[in-house]
C-alpha cells in the first residue's frame, strides 16, 4: 500500500431539523391548541484514532464526508429523528488543521482516541414553545441550524521511541533489520527508502522500543532538496535520536565530519525544538575496516567533532555493537520514563497541598 502523510478533506456536518407550526386536531376538541414538536440535531462529524492503520492512503479517492441532517418536528409534540454521526477512522499519531486558519485542532495520539471536527446543527423550535396566554395559535417556529463545515489538514506524525537520522545509504535500513523485525528494503542506491519504517526492538520479558527510519537527508533538505524534508515531521515525537554516520565512506571525497555538521546544519533549520533533542552519534559499517584501525578512526571522528555526547561504533550488517547500543537506549528510555513519572507524581502532589490548604 502506497505510504501517505498528509491529506486534506473536507467534512460537513447534518443541518438541524425545522420546528413545526401544527395544532392539535381531535374529535370534540376543535381548538386544541399548538402542538408542534422541534426539529432534531443535525449529526457530527468525529476522528477517531484506529490502531489498525498505518497510513492515510484510504484518503486518496474519499475526501468528502457529510453527517445525516435532522428530521423535522411534527404534529402531537413529536420532536424530529437526530441524525446520524460519521465516525471516520485514522491512524495513530494523526495531527488535524483546519485548512482555512491553520488552527490545530488536535491531536489523535492513543487507539480510540475522538477528536470533534464538524457540529451538527441544532434542531428548530416548534410552534408549542410559542404559545402564551395572548398567543394561544401561534404559527411561529424556527428553522435548524446549518451544520459546520470544514476543510481539514490531516497529517501523519509516526509514533517511535527512537529516530534514525542520517544521509542516504548511512546504513539505517541495514541498523533496522539487524535490530528489530522491520524488513525494509535495502540496496546499495540512495534513497532505496521513500517513506518511513517502524521497527520495535524487543529487549526482554516487557521492554521494547520503537525505531523510525526516516528517508535520508542531503544538504539543502531544509529548502526542499531531496525526500528526507518531507519525512523530518516524523522525528518530531520522538524522544531520542541516533544520528547514523558512515564512517568509511566508498566516496573519497566524502568528509564524515563533515556530513555531521551539514545534516545538524539542516535539523536546525528545520525546526530549533528538534536540533536540541538529545543525539547520539552511531559511526557504521566500521567492519570495513580492519579491527585495529577501527578504534582509531572512531577517535578522530570524535575529536574533529568535539562531540560531548554518547558515541557508539557498529557494524549494523554484521550486527557488530548492536546489542550495547540497544541496552542503552532501553536504559536511557527506561531512566526517563521514571522521571517524568517522578515529576509527575510531585505536581500532583504539589497540587494536591494546594487545595487542601485553600
Amino acid at each position: 500500500m502506497k505510504f501517505v502523510d498528509e491529506v486534506s478533506i473536507q467534512v460537513t456536518a447534518g443541518d438541524g431539523g425545522n420546528g413545526s407550526a401544527s395544532f392539535r386536531r381531535e374529535k370534540f376538541i376543535p381548538f386544541g391548541g399548538p402542538d408542534g414538536g422541534d426539529g432534531g440535531a443535525g449529526g457530527s462529524v468525529w476522528l477517531e484514532a484506529d490502531e489498525g492503520l498505518n497510513t492515510l492512503a484510504d484518503f486518496r479517492h474519499s475526501r468528502r464526508f457529510r453527517a445525516e441532517r435532522g428530521e423535522n418536528g411534527m404534529s402531537r409534540q413529536k420532536t424530529g429523528k437526530g441524525g446520524g454521526d460519521v465516525v471516520i477512522a485514522v491512524p495513530i499519531g494523526t495531527l488535524v488543521r483546519d485548512e482555512q486558519t491553520g488552527e490545530v485542532m488536535g491531536d489523535l495520539t492513543r487507539h480510540g482516541d475522538r477528536l470533534l471536527v464538524a457540529q451538527g446543527g441544532r434542531g428548530g423550535l416548534g410552534n408549542l414553545h410559542f404559545k402564551s396566554s395572548t398567543n394561544r395559535a401561534p404559527r411561529q417556529t424556527t428553522s435548524g441550524t446549518p451544520g459546520e463545515e470544514r476543510v481539514l489538514h490531516m497529517e501523519l506524525q509516526v509514533l517511535a521511541d527512537v529516530g534514525l537520522l542520517g544521509l542516504p545509504n548511512a546504513g539505517k535500513s541495514t541498523l533496522i533489520r539487524a535490530i528489530s523485525a522491520a524488513r525494509p528494503r535495502v540496496a546499495d542506491y540512495p534513497f532505496t527508502t521513500l517513506y518511513p519504517n517502524l521497527g520495535v526492538v524487543r529487549m526482554g520479558h516487557h521492554q521494547s522500543f520503537v525505531v523510525a527510519d526516516i528517508p535520508g537527508l542531503i544538504p539543502g533538505a531544509a529548502d526542499g532538496a531531496g525526500l528526507g524534508i518531507r519525512f523530518l515531521k516524523h522525528l518530531a515525537r520522538t524522544r531520542l535520536l541516533l544520528h547514523l554516520v558512515d564512517a568509511v565512506p566508498v566516496d573519497p571525497d566524502q568528509d564524515p565530519v563533515a556530513d555531521v555538521r551539514g545534516l545538524a546544519v539542516e535539523l536546525e533549520r528545520f525546526s530549533a525544538e528538534l536540533a536540541q533533542r538529545e543525539r547520539w552519534l552511531v559511526l557504521n559499517k566500521l567492519d570495513l575496516l580492519p579491527p585495529e584501525d577501527r578504534q582509531s578512526r572512531v577517535d578522530e571522528i570524535v575529536e574533529r567533532l568535539d562531540w560531548q555526547g554518547p558515541v557508539f561504533a557498529i557494524s549494523g550488517l554484521a550486527g557488530e555493537g548492536t546489542a550495547a547500543l540497544c541496552g542503552a537506549i532501553m536504559d536511557a528510555l527506561d531512566n526517563r520514563a521514571r522521571e517524568e513519572a517522578e515529576a509527575a507524581a510531585a505536581a500532583r502532589a504539589e497540587t494536591e497541598t494546594r487545595d487542601s490548604a485553600e
